[in-house]
């Protein structure tokens, strides 16, 4: 049985099952009410790893997320992302990794968040406008600075994680990956032997899973949803796995927690194992 535990880059523990933040609405009005009550939930059931990124409502999630659970929780993390900015007459999401632009964005992160720092930082893309090099070396000065405790990335091959490697200490990588798209095992497996975490997003294949009749075979015989198979199997197919869900109502985020519960037999892990293979 895989701890339910990971000390992110070798010190910093949560939970494996986190929370994705990026479904709660932030405006005004009796969504933003629900969402609060959400976070909160999150944190009563035992959640201690929360992601969210300026990227979300334009760190408006994050200003969410501070009114929710600030003061924090002691042993709870929220991570955000950065490395995005709008622009244009439309106000489009373009990809900014100039270390000024970073700076920037980590100064208002730590002000939106009510934190003085932000203990796991992620790139949420690497620009390939800018020095990749030129991108972490940025984020490695804010944590020499103490703004922020460690590095994540998003989105990277494993030649991406190898050159960040070089210039700094990398703690976690959010990638997309579930049941169904194994697109980034490389990536996985590169995490697994230098023992970084690996934050899979999409993680239930936006529902089809459960359109799977495989996936629903064994959460009859579990009494699950397919939705926890997905998770359960996520949380069983790596050490190093931390699943983030997201979901704006709290009996699914209910549903999701209490897949961390849920232990498959390795007959039916076989089975799930085969299904990436048809789903390509």
């Amino acid at each position: 049985m895989t701890s339910d535990v990971f000390r992110i880059g070798g010190d910093l523990e949560v939970r494996r099952l986190g929370f994705g933040a990026m479904h709660l609405p932030a405006d005004p009005g009796p969504g933003r009410e629900n969402a609060l009550a959400v976070a909160r939930r999150a944190v009563e059931l035992g959640v201690t790893l929360i992601d969210t990124a300026y990227m979300y409502g334009g760190g408006g999630n994050e200003e969410l997320l501070a009114e929710a659970l600030h003061p924090y929780p002691k042993d709870l993390l929220v991570t955000t992302k950065i490395g995005l900015e709008r622009s244009g007459p439309a106000g489009e999401w373009e990809l900014d990794g100039r270390p000024e632009m970073l700076r920037g964005q980590v100064d208002n992160a730590l002000r939106r968040l009510r934190v003085e720092r932000i203990e796991l930082l992620q790139l949420h893309r690497i620009d390939p406008k800018t020095p990749l090099a030129d991108q972490v070396g940025a984020l490695r000065e804010l944590r020499e600075a103490g703004k922020i405790g460690r590095i994540g990335l998003s989105e990277v091959t494993v030649d991406e994680l190898r050159q960040a490697q070089r210039v700094a200490p990398i703690a976690s990588v959010q990638n997309r990956y579930n049941l169904l798209d194994r697109e980034h095992e490389p990536v996985l497996a590169a995490c697994e032997e230098d023992g970084i975490a690996f934050l899979p997003w999409r993680t239930v294949a936006w529902g089809k899973s459960g359109a799977d009749a495989e996936v629903a075979a064994v959460a009859a015989e579990l009494d699950a949803t397919p939705t926890q198979i997905a998770l359960a199997w996520l949380l069983g197919h790596s050490p190093v796995m931390l699943p983030i869900p997201g979901t704006a109502r709290i009996a699914h985020l209910e549903e999701n927690v209490a897949a961390a519960g849920i232990e498959l037999s390795e007959a039916q892990r076989e089975r799930l194992d085969g299904l990436a293979e048809r789903a390509a």
